[in-house]
């Protein structure tokens, strides 16, 4: 139950961080055109203050985008004061990624989508996981990872890709039972 919550916030957040970093587009649509727009008026006071920084060009918007928007809003004030402060952590992030960097960020997310339903459970996992680790043992992971040589990081992609599932479970448990070792002999 916590994953899937978990699961559902990350998507909520992501939409809103993609929604919030959005340039403006359609900037030459007129006001209220089409037949799902919203006009700035006839929303709430609190989707107002939370959508406040699209007040200007709300009515430009194309309305799949203001439809967008809106749900972002609602999922907002769903969220604690805590997550909610993650989440424009998270926005801040994305504003500062330059124009290369968030062109990456939409390619991986992109290739993610287009992955077979089980390979994205099995990334999911992995980042699981991953996030699961102490952060001493994710650090480590990530020191050796960026040590090695890109040929090696190449070959590692590959035969992880090319392994069964069975295989890749036992890779992980003999992973863990040697960093388990290694924190020992520390």
């Amino acid at each position: 139950m916590r994953n899937r919550m978990r699961r559902h916030w990350l998507v909520a957040c992501a939409a809103l961080v993609m929604a919030c970093a959005m340039p403006a587009v359609a900037d030459d649509v007129p006001p209220g055109a089409g037949p799902a727009g919203v006009p700035w008026q006839q929303l709430s006071p609190e989707q107002q203050r939370v959508l406040g920084q699209f007040r200007g060009r709300w009515d430009r918007l194309p309305p799949q985008q203001q439809q967008a928007l809106l749900r972002g809003a609602e999922r907002w004030e769903t969220l604690s004061p805590e997550q909610q402060q993650h989440l424009q952590q998270r926005a801040e992030q994305w504003r500062n990624l330059s124009p290369e960097q968030r062109q990456e960020v939409r390619e991986r997310a992109q290739r993610f989508k287009e992955l077979p339903p089980d390979e994205q459970q099995r990334l999911r996992e992995e980042y699981r996981r991953y996030r699961e680790m102490p952060p001493e043992q994710r650090q480590e992971a990530r020191r050796r990872w960026e040590q090695a040589p890109p040929e090696e990081r190449a070959k590692r992609r590959e035969q992880w890709q090319q392994m069964s599932p069975e295989e890749r479970e036992q890779a992980r448990a003999k992973r863990e039972k040697r960093n388990r070792q290694e924190s020992r002999d520390q």
